[in-house]
């Protein structure tokens, strides 16, 4: 029984990481609805400078992109739209990202996504052995190692956040 509950809850993030081999913990919550990424980090006691939540921007020339960035921090459009060579980025509109990315706001992941965007992680991820990411859904939480991550996602590390 315990060996099928673990496989009904693989997302495609996890999925991911295994076929790349890429080691990871999994960190579930109870959460019904989204929940900002402080709150998710005091539900699973994550540390807050090693969380990180994954924003979904779009460029001048329509293209997506991914912004992975602690939790705590904003993004600075000008500055993201530099890192991936735009003249400017935004945001999508919420109604979007499942249609963009085939995930729900609250449980969008860096790994996964119905394609392989463009992705940047803030440099900042650097500094730490393993940081947290949503999994693919909400309640799932993956912590892993920031350098992995960025091999699976084919990202860039970089500053793209307003200081």
């Amino acid at each position: 029984m315990g060996k099928h509950k673990e496989k009904e809850i693989k997302t495609n993030a996890m999925r991911i990481l295994e076929k790349n081999k890429v080691p990871y913990e999994v960190l579930q919550y109870e959460c019904d609805e989204f929940i900002d990424g402080l709150h998710t980090a005091e539900k699973t006691g994550a540390p807050v400078e090693q969380s990180f939540k994954t924003l979904v921007v779009q460029g001048k020339s329509r293209e997506y992109y991914v912004l992975v960035i602690p939790i705590a921090e904003e993004v600075d459009f000008k500055i993201a739209a530099k890192a991936v060579g735009e003249k400017s980025v935004e945001m999508i509109h919420v109604k979007d990202i499942n249609k963009v990315t085939g995930y729900v706001r609250g449980g969008c992941s860096p790994l996964g996504m119905k394609k392989q965007y463009t992705t940047v992680i803030h440099e900042s991820a650097q500094d730490f052995d393993e940081i947290y990411v949503s999994g693919g859904r909400i309640g799932t939480t993956l912590k892993l190692s920031p350098k992995k991550l960025a091999e699976v996602t084919g990202a860039r590390f970089c500053e793209i956040t307003a200081k």
